[in-house]
This record gives structure tokens, C-alpha cells and sequence, in this order.
């Protein structure tokens, strides 16, 4: 069984005690289903260091649950989740087989994923991966070896060289329900996660899942440039959420939205950095629980692309895990998740959490699409995921990603100083960042091209047709990936970028 991530777990302020907050919020984990029975609880001095409370409280807490029954000690390993949540507590029907009963598919060899548009930047591989280039994980500190050598022995398996699961492997599928349950709270049994060629295959799979050519579906602006090619593929009608630098999405335009999907980035919105607070959260969750006036569904597509890096604050809950709780199986939410961001971009597997209707639905256009991932590499991926070695690599890079944001946003006040405005949270993988006056971001970016960084403009993330509408201050934003840059190059990188606005003004 994987260790348990403290992932989402909040303290209620309401409490009258730390201790008495701790309690109860493990209980609700527990009684929940969302830390499984057997899991291993996170150590005591870990857990008080990330909630910042004693370790003495973290501790009483763990003997209070252990006295009646929630948890056990095992001497020289820690506690473990031993309560067998009965099935009154879960929102989710968990009958039917795990191992679902479908044909070998017939699957086209041409990706969704691989496709290209007259919109793509010419970008080669060498180019994409550069400093500052935004979406690009560390790429060094990915546990080769140990990969490497799973690999080697998973595709010594001749079992796994035919067709593959439509839906993917069970055992991958299992260790993510686990490990999305306890990290992320989302309602999330094996047989609703639909295993993807990344996650913008997933957001094509939902939206023509949901959306026949010409309905309506609204996302932020700026937001996903992906996503806005895959709703212009699938020939849908979209309206935009415009997100402000300060209070993110505006989401009370839901309320005069006619259409049934809205696509959003709530943890983390990207590239602006913003997050929908609760509030927010239970208006979108609202609107979806509402039919349209021809009676059909209203869809929420939630993709929570990088939410394992936040830095200054808990996380939020997913939206998919909230809206469960209020509204149990008729929650339409489609969660989307990937491991570009946590692992590598090269792995190609995402993943879509679907509820139980809309699973066959999604099934039928994968297999129209075609594109699955190759088992081994699926096989090899949920050992990662059940032995612990990806939460440890996700607790390893919150680490360094959380010094490299640091870093960043050190060395643009120390050579901007007041003159620029981060606008993005402490988390994820980019910082945007704004100035007043001088080089506009399109002339910041062909410099730094020119001395080999490579950087997007806020435009870049806007619709073409609103940039013209979109306020002056765009002009003049900027979005820097700092994964796959080192702290060295995120000095230099910075110091180029300054050295640019000098030469402007010389």
C-alpha cells in the first residue's frame, strides 16, 4: 500500500483547538474513504512541519484515533489506517466489476496528441525545453535509473506486448484512485479513470463526450491554448471567463452562461496563477448541479495540471472531490490530470476521472481517436505509484520547484525592483509578471530568443480575436517556466531579461 500525502487535509479554523481541528479533519479523510484502509500515515515530525502545528499534537492526535480504532501502530513503521469504511459512507456506487469487459479496440496510429496546426510556434525540441520555457518539468531530476530498471522488467513480459485495456491497465488505475483520494479528495473508483495519451487527449475525449458540434462551452481568457484548439477541432461555440491579475476568474458570468460546459484550471490557473476560492467554487458546482432549458446536463471539465506544487498555502480540494459531497453520483464534473508536470512530458499518460454514465460514452471516442499508452510503461507506472517512489519524487521537487519559484522572484526585484509585479501565486511551475512602460513582452521575447531563452507573452494564452479588448497592461506580461531551469540559469535568465530594458534605454 502507498504511504498517504497530507495533500489537501485543512485545519478548520472554527476549532477551538489545533489538536481538536487535526482530529477531526484525519476522521473526515478516513471516514470518507479517502485515506484507505492499511494506508500509511504520514510521520508525525512530517505532518507538523507541513500543517505547522507541535509535533506533540500531531502525536496525540494519532494515539486519540488509535484508541478508538481508526489507526494502528506497527513498531518501527509508523501508523496505518486499519477502519474499513462501510459502504453508507461513500457517495459512489461501488458495485460492478473492476475489470471491465470490452473488446480489443480497433485503434487508428494517429494520436490526437501528435497532430498539428497552422497555430503551433516553430518551435524544435532543443527550443522548447530551454530555460524559461513554460509547461517543462526538471528534466534531471527524474529517478532514471530506477525507472529504467522497472522498465526493463516489465517489457520482458510478453503479456504486455499486445492491445492494452481501452480504458488502461487496472492495476494503474487502482493506484491512482488511491493515491487521488487521499492527495486531491476526489471520488475517484477505478472503474470511472479513463488512462489518456496526456491530458489534452482526455480534454478532447470530454468534450466530444459531452458536446456535439456547435453547443456552447466557456473557459478563461486568458487561459489554455491546447484547449482552445481542441475546442476549435470539435467545432464547439465558446465564450470566455475573463480572469482578472487580482481576483482570477470571473465566474458570475456562469450565471447568464446558456451553454453546458464550462473548462476551468482552479487550482492553479494558467498562465495567470490564480485560484477559485470556495465560494467560487460552489457557484460553478451549482450551475452545473442546474439543467439547461432543454433539460440537458451542464458538465464542469476540471484540469488540475500541476496542483501538487503549491508552496505558500494548503491546497484546495479538487472541485470534482467538493461537488461530490453535495451532490454524490450526479456531480458532473470531469476531472483531468497528467503526469507531464509531476514526471515527464515524454511518458505521454494522462488521466480523466469521469462519473459512471459518461465512462462507456468516453470509451467510444478513445477508441475512435485511438492512442493508448504502452502497458509496460503503464505497468511501470503504477509500481511508481504503489511502492511510493512517485510521492517521494512529488515531496522532492515541491522542494526544489519551491526555491527555484523563490529564486525567480528574488532575482526580478533585485534588477526591477518596484518596477515589476509578480502576479502568480507561489506554486506550479511558471511566474507571470508584469511592468509598466518600456519594451513591450513581444519585443522582451524576440530579445531573449536572440540570447537563447525562450519565454511566452500573457497574449500568447489570449484568444486572437479578444487581444485587441484585452487591457493595456497585457501588453506588457510575461510567463516564465522556471522546471527545467536551474537556479543558475534562473539568475542568468533574469539578468538577460534586465540587460534587455538597459540596452532600450541606452
Amino acid at each position: 500500500m502507498q504511504p498517504i500525502d497530507i495533500g489537501d487535509l485543512r485545519l478548520d479554523a472554527g476549532n477551538t483547538s489545533k489538536q481538536s481541528a487535526l482530529y477531526l479533519a484525519i476522521q473526515d479523510k478516513i471516514l470518507n474513504g479517502q485515506w484507505p484502509t492499511n494506508g500509511r500515515l504520514p510521520a508525525t515530525r512530517l505532518l507538523a512541519e507541513e500543517l505547522r502545528v507541535s509535533r506533540n499534537t500531531v502525536t496525540a492526535v494519532y494515539e486519540q484515533l488509535k484508541a478508538e480504532g481508526y489507526i494502528e501502530s506497527r513498531r518501527g513503521a509508523g501508523y496505518f489506517i486499519q477502519w474499513a469504511t462501510p459502504d453508507h459512507y461513500l457517495h459512489t456506487n461501488t458495485q460492478g466489476d473492476l475489470q471491465r469487459s470490452v473488446p480489443p479496440p480497433s485503434l487508428s496510429d494517429l494520436p490526437l496528441e501528435g497532430e498539428e496546426t497552422h497555430q503551433r510556434p516553430p518551435f524544435d525540441a532543443h527550443v522548447r525545453n530551454r530555460p524559461f520555457a513554460p509547461g517543462v518539468p526538471d528534466l534531471v531530476q527524474f529517478p532514471y535509473k530506477k525507472w529504467a530498471r522497472s522498465l526493463q522488467c516489465h517489457f520482458q513480459r510478453s503479456i504486455l506486448g499486445g492491445q492494452n485495456d481501452i480504458q488502461g491497465n487496472l492495476a494503474l488505475r487502482q493506484a491512482l484512485s488511491d493515491y487521488l483520494s487521499f492527495s486531491r479528495s476526489v471520488d475517484a473508483l477505478p472503474q470511472r479513470i479513463i488512462i489518456t495519451v496526456g491530458a489534452q487527449q482526455a480534454l478532447y475525449i470530454a468534450i466530444n463526450a459531452i458536446l456535439d458540434a456547435g453547443e456552447k462551452v466557456m473557459m478563461e481568457n486568458p487561459g489554455y491554448a491546447q484547449m482552445r484548439k481542441v475546442l476549435d477541432r470539435s467545432k464547439i461555440d465558446v465564450s470566455y471567463l475573463p480572469v482578472d491579475a487580482k481576483t482570477g476568474a470571473d465566474i458570475s458570468l456562469l450565471d447568464q452562461f446558456d451553454g453546458k460546459a464550462v473548462y476551468l484550471t482552479p487550482s492553479n490557473q494558467y498562465p495567470m496563477g490564480t485560484s477559485l476560492n470556495t465560494n467560487d467554487r460552489m457557484r460553478c458546482i451549482e450551475w452545473a448541479a442546474k439543467k439547461t432549458q432543454g433539460e440537458h446536463a451542464r458538465w464542469i471539465i476540471e484540469d488540475d495540471y500541476d496542483s501538487e506544487f503549491q508552496f505558500a498555502n494548503r491546497p484546495y480540494p479538487s472541485l470534482q472531490g467538493l461537488a461530490t459531497k453535495f451532490h454524490g453520483d450526479a456531480a458532473n464534473v470531469i476531472y483531468v490530470g497528467t503526469f507531464s508536470k509531476t514526471l515527464l512530458p515524454a511518458i505521454r499518460v494522462g488521466y480523466m476521472v469521469v462519473p459512471e454514465s459518461l465512462v462507456e460514452k468516453c470509451l467510444s471516442v478513445k477508441d475512435a481517436i485511438g492512442g493508448d499508452t504502452a502497458m509496460h510503461i503503464e505497468e511501470v507506472l503504477a509500481e511508481f505509484i504503489a511502492e511510493g517512489d512517485y510521492l517521494r519524487h512529488i515531496r522532492k521537487m515541491r522542494t526544489l520547484y519551491q526555491e527555484k519559484q523563490r529564486v525567480f522572484v528574488e532575482a526580478l526585484y533585485q534588477h526591477f525592483g518596484g518596477e515589476v509585479e509578480v502576479i502568480s501565486q507561489a506554486a506550479g511551475l511558471h511566474v507571470t509578471f508584469r511592468w509598466q512602460g518600456g519594451l513591450t513582452a513581444f519585443e522582451a521575447k524576440a530579445l531573449l530568443e536572440e540570447k537563447g531563452v525562450t519565454i511566452r507573452t500573457l497574449l500568447f494564452y489570449c484568444d486572437a480575436d479578444s487581444v485587441s479588448d484585452m487591457p493595456e497592461w497585457m501588453q506588457r506580461t510575461l510567463v516564465a517556466g522556471f522546471g527545467n531551469s536551474s537556479l543558475n540559469d534562473i539568475r542568468e535568465g533574469v539578468k538577460k531579461l534586465a540587460d534587455c530594458f538597459s540596452n532600450q534605454q541606452v
